[in-house]
């Protein structure tokens, strides 16, 4: 079995789900030799996640910011974390909720998705950073 490791920076993007598949696939030119395999995807950032949905409709994504926000209000009198702004602990609570990694089978050198799924960075902070991602390729 083989294993890569590649550690990438997705430049910051405005709060909201971004598709970022495509840069993920660019981000590993070995892909193509594995022919049986998983890739897994962690973001290091505890105020954004990924997940994995719709690709096609950007309204998919409009409707995820809109309803997490309803889900994960900000300006919450109960919150005590508020030093880095009314977002930030909403952030948090929505990273976890998300997820800070997926996992992706690999068949053939390719990720082997549905056809219209794709690798969503959810940001939840108004002025983001730049992203860090680990991304793991263990395969044959």
């Amino acid at each position: 079995m083989r294993i890569i490791q590649k550690e990438i920076e997705i430049p910051a993007k405005p709060r909201g789900f971004h598709l970022i598949t495509q840069d993920i696939i660019e981000s590993i030119d070995e892909l193509q030799t594995i022919d049986v395999g998983f890739l897994n995807v962690f973001i290091k950032h505890t105020s954004a996640s990924l997940t994995i949905n719709e690709n096609a409709d950007p309204t998919v994504r409009h409707d995820f910011e809109k309803h997490i926000n309803e889900m994960v209000p900000e300006n919450q009198p109960y919150y005590k974390h508020t030093l880095e702004g009314p977002d930030d602990m909403p952030a948090h609570i929505k990273s976890s909720l998300m997820g800070s990694s997926i996992q992706i089978p690999i068949t053939d050198g390719r990720l082997n998705m549905g056809m219209w799924q794709g690798i969503y960075l959810c940001e939840h902070r108004n002025n983001a950073t730049s992203r860090q991602l680990v991304l793991t390729v263990y395969g044959n």
